[in-house]
């Protein structure tokens, strides 16, 4: 078995993440592979509960990514409370010496991928540069049990997301791609409506405030958290560009506690926020300093929700402003001397201490596996859940697909990943942006 070949047949994509298609990101020769276990994000739990309960066959993914990727070593990075994941996972890799975990502290991000390659090797990966640069492949729980099924044939239909936040009975589940957002909701016992209650789709640093509950699941979706429209955490999030331009002139000091707690700042990379919003709130573009250090943020939002005592929203303008350098085709120059902070332990952020200060405290529950599924009668699956092009439909209305069957193929010559039907039905759309399949 070319397992280069099932991971690309199956249309295995990053599962934590943006979505870089799995078949590509393992064709290299790394010296290791390293298992993201860390979870980045506050509140959900899909990993956690993957681990716990399906430790051999997120190793088996492991050794299959490293087989693929040709490397000797492979690192399972997790947190050191995960104490029943821990344990299986320890039970799994018994006897295997090619194979250790690596546990690290419930800081945030610990599992941002520069975190988690600076936790396992003490090296930094820089700007615009690339982990196997490094000699390391990341990959995530998530994409590694989605190897494990490509590796026996069975192609990425469905996904595992925790349903949390103000909703009766936290959870996490396993459903078809492409049904909708409103129908998984349900599965918690949740019945409000978008009036009252906001919807993050991901976690409550990095996701995004979600307006179309009828949009679908995607091979990237990792939570869904709903709060009332009046959270502090939601009314940010709503702030508009110029607000924030105003915003910053009016209350910004300068104090420059963005910078200093900034993660990637600690790490030695040239990130700093309070450039940025000197700049933005005088509309002097040199005073942002270093370009490459808007383009080397990782939006992880740690100075929005916790290091800006005035309540401001130094990550969502850094985000703007990489949007706007990335359009003006602006491209990052690797730092050649990275000197990460000699006390970078002690800026470290728990975790605990983060979702006090953004008001989750309420929220900060355990979400267990729930053998609940939705069965619908329809889903959409959208095109372009990947990095790349969209993928190109090879059924057409009326077809008859069954449930795995191809019907998007990655186009010729480019990035870009396989799509299947995630329900046995007929095709009963097809257009730019999805296939839509009616159950039977």
């Amino acid at each position: 078995m070319d397992v280069i070949d099932a991971i690309r047949n199956a249309g295995v994509v990053g599962a934590g993440g943006a979505g870089f298609p799995t078949h590509v990101k393992l064709a290299v020769h790394a010296e290791r592979v390293i298992l993201n276990g860390a979870e980045c994000e506050p509140l959900l739990r899909v990993d956690q509960v993957a681990m716990q309960q399906q430790a051999a066959k997120v190793i088996r993914g492991l050794e299959l990514a490293m087989e693929a990727a040709h490397a000797e070593q492979g690192v399972i990075a997790t947190k050191t409370h995960y104490e029943e994941a821990v344990a299986a996972l320890q039970g799994a890799i018994a006897g295997k010496p090619r194979l250790r975990l690596h546990l690290m502290e419930s800081y945030y991000p610990s599992g941002d991928e520069k975190a988690v390659i600076y936790e396992v090797t003490g090296k930094v990966v820089p700007t615009g540069k690339l982990p196997i640069d490094l000699g390391c492949v990341v990959v995530n729980i998530g994409t590694a049990l989605n190897i494990a099924d490509a590796a026996d044939g069975i192609p990425v239909t469905a996904k595992s997301v925790t349903i949390g936040g103000d909703v009766p009975n936290p959870m996490t589940v396993t459903v078809p791609i492409g049904v909708s957002l409103r129908e998984v909701l349900a599965l918690s016992g949740f019945s409000g409506d978008e009036q009252q209650y906001a919807l993050i789709v991901g976690g409550p640093c990095m996701g995004t405030l979600c307006e179309n509950w009828d949009e679908p699941i995607t091979k990237t979706t990792g939570g869904l958290l709903i709060f009332k429209r009046s959270h502090p955490m939601i009314l940010r999030r709503l702030i508009t560009v110029e607000q924030q331009a105003r915003l910053a002139r009016a209350i910004c000091c300068q104090c420059n506690r963005c910078t200093q707690l900034c993660p990637r700042h600690a790490m030695g990379l040239p990130v700093e926020p309070h450039k940025a919003m000197r700049a933005i709130s005088t509309g002097n573009a040199l005073l942002l300093g270093n370009a490459a250090g808007v383009l080397a943020c990782s939006s992880c939002g740690l100075c929005t929700n916790f290091a800006c005592e005035m309540g401001l929203t130094p990550s969502v303008v850094m985000t703007m402003l990489k949007q706007e350098l990335s359009k003006a085709g602006v491209r990052p120059i690797p730092e050649t001397d990275i000197q990460p902070e000699p006390f970078i332990v002690l800026k470290a952020v728990p975790v605990k201490r983060m979702i006090a200060r953004m008001g989750l405290a309420a929220f900060d529950l355990p979400a267990p596996y729930s053998p609940k599924t939705v069965s619908p009668r329809q889903v959409r699956l959208l095109l372009t859940q990947h990095v790349g092009k969209a993928s190109e439909p090879v059924v057409r209305v009326g077809d008859r697909v069954v449930k795995g069957q191809l019907v998007a193929r990655i186009p010729e010559k480019a990035l870009g990943a396989a799509l299947h039907a995630s329900i046995s039905g007929t095709v009963v759309e097809v257009n730019n942006q999805a296939i839509v399949l009616a159950g039977e």
